[in-house]
């Protein structure tokens, strides 16, 4: 069993409750699909630039988080067509937070949740 926490943009808290993230990480769908079994460790909401992003991943290893998981919300945007990466989504530089959280914590972090663009393959610190 695989402890995956999430990590979402504070720009999206207020219109998404999760449903379709927590929902694939237990069946082990879309951007969880490479576990067997996988756990919610948690839930935080990075705000803006970003700053508090690498204590909150801190906290959610020692709640036993064994792998992070940043929402396809942080780099692709919904469109009448599905999600697509072309415009960007909620972070300009989620890359460079996850590289922060990878350092901070040691575990490995993943981009993309639920909702994956298509073709999209889930990229991995």
């Amino acid at each position: 069993m695989t402890k995956v926490a999430i990590i979402r943009c504070e720009k999206n808290e207020e219109r998404c409750p999760l449903t379709g993230c927590i929902n694939c990480l237990m069946a082990g769908k879309e951007g969880f699909a490479e576990y067997q079994d996988a756990v919610p460790a948690g839930v935080f909401t990075c705000r803006c630039p970003g700053d508090n992003v690498a204590n909150l991943a801190k906290i959610l290893k020692s709640k036993g988080a064994e792998a992070i998981h940043f929402c396809t919300c942080t780099f692709a945007a919904k469109t009448e067509n599905g999600w697509k990466m072309e415009n960007g989504g909620f972070c300009d530089h989620v890359d460079a937070l996850m590289e922060q959280v990878h350092e901070a914590t040691g575990l490995p972090c993943v981009k993309g949740s639920a909702h994956l663009p298509e073709g999209y393959v889930p990229e991995k610190l």
